[in-house]
C-alpha cells in the first residue's frame, strides 16, 4: 500500500540516462531560483517599517525610501560578485566551494553550515509569512496557521520529490503570475497617485525617540531579507541546462533586474501612499488602496501568498545539491549524496521539510520571531564567498583581475559590514541563537568528516591483504551456532542451512525460567533432531547477553576454525503492520554480534504467506476433514 501511494505521490523512478532531460531552462530555472529573492518584495518593506514607524512615526517613510536604495545597491553587488562565482565554479556548491578552496577548509565548512541554516530558515519565513498575508486578508483563518503551514511544506517537498522538471512547471507559472501582478499593482498605484488620489489618511504618530544610527542599522537589517537568496542561482549551477553557465548568469541578471523593479517600485508606493504596518500585510493595504476589493486586489492576494510559499523552493532547490556536495567530501553523511527514484537528492528534500516544520511549530508560525534568525546565516555565507573571490583573483592574476578582485572585494566589505550590523541588530531577537548553532554544527562537521577519514584508512588493503587472497591455503571448517527460540519451521530452515556449510553446527536456546528449559529439552529430545543443544538459564530474563558468552566461550582449535557463524532464523510477514507486532530481538542480536570479531552473521529468512491466504487454506482443511469424516460415517 505504501509503495502504491509513493507512486501516486512521486511518480515512477527515473532512468539515470534521464537525468539530462530534468534540468532548468532559462523559462524555468527564473522563478525556481529566483522566488525566494522576489518573494522577499512582499514583505522586505513592512519589516523595515515595523523597526522605524513606532519609534519616529510618520519620518519612517522617507528613511525606509534611503535603506531601500542601500539595499539595492547591495543588490547589484551581489548579482555582479556572484555572476563571476558562476563563471569560475560551475560545478556548484556556491560559498561552501569557493572559501573552501580559496580561504580554507574551516572556512568552507562555516560557509556551508551558515548557508544550511539559512535554507532552513528560508522554507519557515516564507511558508510561515504567505500563511500571514493570507490570513491578514481573511482573518477568520487565522486559527489554522499552523495546520496550513504543516501542509504547504509537506506540498512543496511532494512537489520537488518529482523531479526538477515537474517542480519547474508545477511551482514555476505561480511567480511569473506575481511577477506580473506586482508590476501592474506598481504602475497602477503611480498612475493613480499622479492622477490626484489622496492615499487614506493615517494617524500619525509621535516621535517617541530621535533617528540614530542604531535604529537605521536595525532597520537595513530587516530590509536585508529583500537580498536573501541570490546565491541559490549559483549554488545551483549544475542543474541549467548546457550552456549551463550562460543560462545561470542569465538568470542571475533577470533576477537583479525583477527586484530592482519590484523593490524599488513598492517601497516608493509605500512612502507614497503612507502605509502603517498593522494588522494588514503593507502589500494588501496598497493592493486595496490601488484596486479597492475589485478582481485585481484578489489576484494580487492570491499571487502575493503562492510566492511567498514557493519562495521556499529556492532552498529546495539549493539545500539538497548543497549538502550532496558536502556530503560528497565527508562533512556530512553519505546518505545526502544519493539520488532518490526521481534523479534528486531526496534525503536532503526529507530533512529539510522535517526540521523547518519544527521550526514553523517552535515559533509558532510568528514571522517576526523568525526573522531575527534570518539573514545571519546567508550574509555569513555572502562574505565568505566574496572573500574568497577576491583572494582567488589576487593570487591567479587572470585577464582582468584588477576590476573583478574590486567587485569581489567591495562585496566582501559590504557584505562583511551586513554580518556585524545584522549580528549586533537581530542578537537579541533570535540571531544569537543561528551565531551559537554555527560553531556546533561545524564541529559535528569536522568529527563527520574524521569518521570518514578514519574508516578509509582501516579499511584500505595494503599489498600483503591483497596477496592473501590469492595464496594456496587448506580449507578449514567453522563452528555454526544457531539461536532458537523454539522448534518451528524457521528454526529448521535455518538449521538445515547450517549443516550444508559445516560438520559442527550447535543449537543455543536461552530459557528464561526452569520450566521453560525442561520444556525445550523434552521437545528437542522428542524431535530427534540430530543437532548439539546448548540451552543456558538466564535468571534475569535476559536474551543477548548469554549468547555472547556462549560465543566467546567457543574454542576454535578442534576444528581449525578462524570464524565463528551465526545463523539468525527469521520470518518475514507480509505488512509492515505485522511486523510491528513481533519482537525484534533478532535486530538487538545482530548489533551486538557485529561488533565481534572473528564473527560471522548470517539471516535465515522464510517468507510467510499473507493471514487472509492461510486463513482460507485452513478452512478449506477443515471442510474437507469433516466431508470425509461424514462419508466415514456413512
Amino acid at each position: 500500500m505504501l509503495k502504491k501511494l509513493k507512486r501516486i505521490l512521486i511518480g515512477k523512478p527515473l532512468r539515470n540516462e534521464a537525468g539530462k532531460n530534468e534540468k532548468y531552462t532559462v523559462l524555468w530555472g527564473l522563478p525556481i531560483l529566483a522566488s525566494d529573492a522576489i518573494s522577499s518584495v512582499a514583505y522586505a518593506s513592512q519589516e523595515i517599517l515595523l523597526v522605524l514607524y513606532p519609534v519616529i512615526g510618520i519620518l519612517a517613510f522617507a528613511q525606509m525610501t534611503y535603506i531601500s536604495a542601500a539595499i539595492i545597491g547591495l543588490l547589484i553587488i551581489l548579482a555582479l560578485s556572484y555572476s563571476q562565482t558562476i563563471e569560475k565554479y560551475p560545478n556548484g556548491g556556491g560559498a561552501y566551494i569557493v572559501a573552501k578552496e580559496n580561504i580554507g577548509m574551516f572556512a568552507g565548512i562555516i560557509a556551508g553550515a551558515a548557508l544550511a541554516i539559512d535554507y532552513v530558515l528560508t522554507v519557515a519565513v516564507s511558508i510561515s509569512s504567505g500563511v500571514e498575508q493570507i490570513t491578514s486578508a481573511f482573518p477568520h483563518m487565522k486559527s489554522m496557521t499552523i495546520i496550513m503551514c504543516i501542509l504547504l511544506v509537506m506540498l512543496i517537498a511532494i512537489g520537488n520529490l518529482r523531479g526538477l522538471r515537474e517542480s519547474a512547471r508545477l511551482f514555476g507559472i505561480p511567480t511569473y503570475a506575481f511577477i506580473i501582478g506586482m508590476v501592474w499593482l506598481i504602475i497602477a498605484g503611480f498612475i493613480k497617485y499622479v492622477n490626484g488620489y489622496v492615499p487614506v489618511e493615517v494617524t500619525t504618530k509621535a516621535i517617541v525617540e530621535p533617528i540614530t544610527i542604531i535604529l537605521i542599522l536595525r532597520a537595513f537589517s530587516n530590509g536585508c531579507a529583500a537580498v536573501t537568496g541570490i546565491e541559490a542561482v549559483s549554488n545551483a549551477v549544475p542543474n541549467f541546462k548546457e550552456p549551463s553557465r550562460k543560462r545561470a548568469k542569465t538568470v542571475m541578471l533577470l533576477l537583479a533586474i525583477t527586484i530592482f523593479i519590484l523593490f524599488g517600485g513598492t517601497s516608493i508606493l509605500a512612502n507614497l501612499y503612507q502605509l502603517v504596518p498593522g494588522e494588514k500585510a503593507i502589500i494588501i493595504q496598497l493592493a486595496e488602496q490601488v484596486f479597492g476589493r475589485d478582481f485585481m486586489f484578489y489576484y494580487v492576494t492570491a499571487t502575493i501568498f503562492a510566492i511567498l510559499v514557493l519562495a521556499a523552493n529556492t532552498a529546495y532547490s539549493g539545500f539538497p545539491l548543497l549538502v550532496s556536495i558536502m556530503a560528497r567530501d565527508g562533512y556530512l553523511p553519505r546518505q545526502f549524496d544519493i539520488r532518490g527514484d526521481r534523479l534528486n537528492y531526496s534525503n536532503g528534500i526529507v530533512i529539510l521539510s522535517v526540521v523547518a516544520t519544527l521550526l514553523i511549530i517552535a515559533f509558532n508560525a510568528r514571522v517576526t520571531s523568525l526573522i531575527g534568525l534570518y539573514a545571519i546565516g546567508v550574509f555569513i555565507s555572502f562574505t565568505l564567498s566574496q572573500s574568497g573571490m577576491f583572494l582567488m583573483w589576487i593570487r591567479n592574476k587572470e585577464k582582468g583581475w584588477r576590476h573583478k578582485a574590486f567587485i569581489n572585494g567591495l562585496g566582501a566589505t559590504v557584505t562583511g559590514v551586513s554580518v556585524v550590523v545584522i549580528a549586533i541588530s537581530k542578537f537579541g531577537e533570535g540571531a544569537w541563537l543561528v551565531v551559537f548553532l554555527i560553531p556546533i554544527f561545524v564541529a559535528i562537521m569536522v568529527r563527520i568528516k574524521n569518521h570518514y577519514k578514519a574508516i578509509a584508512l582501516q579499511l584500505k588493503c595494503s599489498h600483503r591483504e591483497l596477496v592473501k587472497v590469492n595464496a594456496v591455503r587448506k580449507s578449514y571448517d567453522n563452528i555454526v551456532i544457531v539461536p532458537v527460540q523454539s522448534i518451528n519451521k524457521a528454526s529448521i530452515h535455518a538449521l538445515r542451512y547450517a549443516k550444508t556449510i559445516s560438520k559442527h553446527v550447535i543449537a543455543f536456546h536461552v530459557a528464561t525460567d526452569e520450566e521453560g528449559k525442561a520444556r525445550m529439552e523434552e521437545l528437542w529430545k522428542e524431535s530427534d533432531i540430530d543437532v548439539k543443544l546448548e540451552i543456558s538459564y538466564s535468571p534475569y530474563r535476559k536474551v543477548v547477553e548469554p549468547l555472547l558468552k556462549f560465543i566467546r566461550e567457543q574454542d576454535c582449535d578442534y576444528v581449525k576454525c578462524e570464524t565463528v557463524t551465526v545463523v539468525l532464523p527469521q520470518f518475514v510477514v507480509k505488512s509492515w503492520w505485522q511486523w510491528l507486532l513481533h519482537n525484534q530481538t533478532r535486530l538487538f542480536i545482530e548489533r551486538e554480534l557485529l561488533k565481534l570479531k572473528h564473527v560471522v552473521v548470517a539471516t535465515m529468512p522464510l517468507q510467510l504467506k499473507s493471514d487472509d491466504e492461510i486463513l482460507e487454506h485452513e478452512k478449506e482443511k477443515e471442510y474437507r476433514r469433516e466431508e470425509k469424516e461424514k462419508k466415514a460415517e456413512l
